[in-house]
Order: C-alpha cells, then sequence, then structure tokens
C-alpha cells in the first residue's frame, strides 16, 4: 500500500489532479462550506501546505472543479458546433442534448449541481463566477443554435434567450430528479426521459 511518502514524492504535476480528486469526495460529503483542507489533504494523502501551493483557499478549489468539469465541456460543445456549421439547427440541439444529458449524470457534475443550489447563494464572488463562467457561456451557446435556427426557417419565431433559458431548465431539473430515482419513482429509464425532453422542446420550436 502507498504510503503518505510515497504520495508526496509523485511528479508534481499530478498533485493538482490528487488534490481536486479529494476536493470533490470532501465537497460532496460536507459541502463547500462544511468542508476543510486539512481533510481535503489528508484525502488526497499530501500534506496541507502543498495545497496552498497550488489553490490558496477553497473558493480556488472550487473554480478549478468548475473550470475542469463543466466548462471544459462547454469548450468541447462549442468547437464540435464550429466543426459542422451547415448542420441543421435542430440537429445541433440534439447533439447538445444528448451529450448534455450524459454530462449531467456524472458524480462530478452532480456533486457541483448540489454545491451551486445549496450553498453557492452564501459565497457571491462564486455565485458572480457561476454565472459568467458557465450560465452565460451556456445560454450563448444554445441562443446561438436557436437564433440559426430562427433565421433559417427551421424555428418559429422565438426569444432565443428566452428558449435558451428553457432548454437548461429543463434539463438541470431531470436531471436531478433522475438522480433521485428513490423519491421519483414514476421517471423512466434515462434513455425516456431524454427522448421525452428532446421531443416535447423541439416540438415547441418547430414553425
Amino acid at each position: 500500500m502507498a504510503t503518505l511518502e510515497t504520495h508526496r514524492r509523485r511528479a508534481p504535476e499530478e498533485r493538482p489532479t490528487q488534490i481536486l480528486d479529494a476536493a470533490f469526495h470532501e465537497f460532496g460529503e460536507r459541502g463547500l462550506a462544511g468542508a476543510r483542507l486539512d481533510d481535503i489533504a489528508k484525502r488526497a494523502q499530501v500534506a496541507k501546505g502543498t495545497i496552498y501551493l497550488y489553490f490558496p483557499h477553497k473558493e480556488a478549489l472550487f473554480r478549478e472543479m468548475v473550470h475542469t468539469t463543466i466548462v471544459a465541456a462547454l469548450a468541447e460543445a462549442e468547437a464540435s458546433l464550429a466543426d459542422r456549421p451547415s448542420e441543421p439547427a435542430e440537429a445541433k440541439l440534439r447533439r447538445l442534448g444528448t451529450g448534455w444529458w450524459a454530462f449531467l449524470s456524472t458524480d462530478r457534475v452532480q456533486v457541483l449541481q448540489r454545491l451551486v443550489s445549496l450553498e453557492l447563494g452564501q459565497f457571491p464572488d462564486l455565485m458572480h463566477f457561476y454565472a459568467d463562467e458557465v450560465i452565460a457561456r451556456g445560454r450563448r451557446l444554445v441562443s446561438g443554435v436557436i437564433a440559426g435556427g430562427v433565421a433559417r426557417g427551421e424555428f418559429r419565431e422565438v426569444d432565443p434567450q428566452i428558449a435558451a433559458r428553457m432548454f437548461s431548465s429543463i434539463w438541470m431539473t431531470h436531471s436531478t430528479w433522475c438522480a433521485r430515482r428513490e423519491f421519483f419513482k414514476t421517471l423512466g429509464s434515462n434513455e425516456q426521459v431524454l427522448d421525452e425532453m428532446l421531443e416535447f422542446y423541439l416540438f415547441a420550436l418547430r414553425p
């Protein structure tokens, strides 16, 4: 079994990943306010001082958690859409919705969703950061697809910003329910829920 000293001797470039892995576990179990850097260091099997070399406080850890998951996924989605400029808007939304649905079900994103919905209001700087880096960027991505569909006559005349907000709210709400199936027993499988959301949403946009 690896000892604490073995973990400390790992290559420096591996340490941020070690620390982030531990942070996801600690934040998931104790929340943003309750998690302590001491416990994160213990779980990562590094000295507490090592954390400060990369992350000066919990807020910096949270920002990096968001950057390495949601922001990275948004960048990937932007690149994917840019690679297919002539793809119909409905096909783009189907790809976005399918990819986002799979992503929302991952353990790390579920942790971030709980932190955002339950605690981020207590941290105004982090709320502003999340609003700018995630919510606004995601809305620009979806609203751009919808605006293009409206301009080409694929979709009816709608406000792209409002339609993008509806897209986000449907996916986020259902992912929360599906993550707690013990309380929502009437839900179908993840595939059925995805199909229902896509058909409901796209029907609302078609001329």
